[in-house]
């Protein structure tokens, strides 16, 4: 499956635990498909590791946190545009499930 509108960067801990960041500004009517793709990737986590959702310094085998704001044009004056931004931390078996399923590098 790719992705059409998250573009994930990839860091690493010294532990091997891993954070993908995706970042989206699009116009209003490309608001829903962004909000697709993070569903998509999410749901897939919730199945793929389920029960398993949480703090990895508390056991989670991956985390996530999900921003969605205005986008920065508003204030420039271009109203409708979205910013969405999804963060996913997890562990080596759980950033390679998730780089295999998206085809992610």
């Amino acid at each position: 499956m790719t992705l059409h509108y998250l573009d994930f960067d990839y860091s690493e801990d010294e532990d091997g635990n891993g954070c993908f960041d995706a970042l989206a500004d699009t116009p209003a009517e490309r608001h829903p498909a962004v909000l697709a793709e993070v569903a998509l990737v999410l749901d897939w986590a919730r199945a793929a590791f389920a029960g398993q959702h949480g703090a990895l310094d508390d056991g989670g085998a991956w985390d996530h946190e999900l921003q969605v704001l205005p986008g920065p044009s508003i204030a420039a004056g271009q109203a409708g545009r979205y910013s969405v931004s999804l963060s996913l931390s997890g562990t080596p078996a759980f950033c390679a499930a998730l780089r295999e399923r998206f085809g992610l590098d």
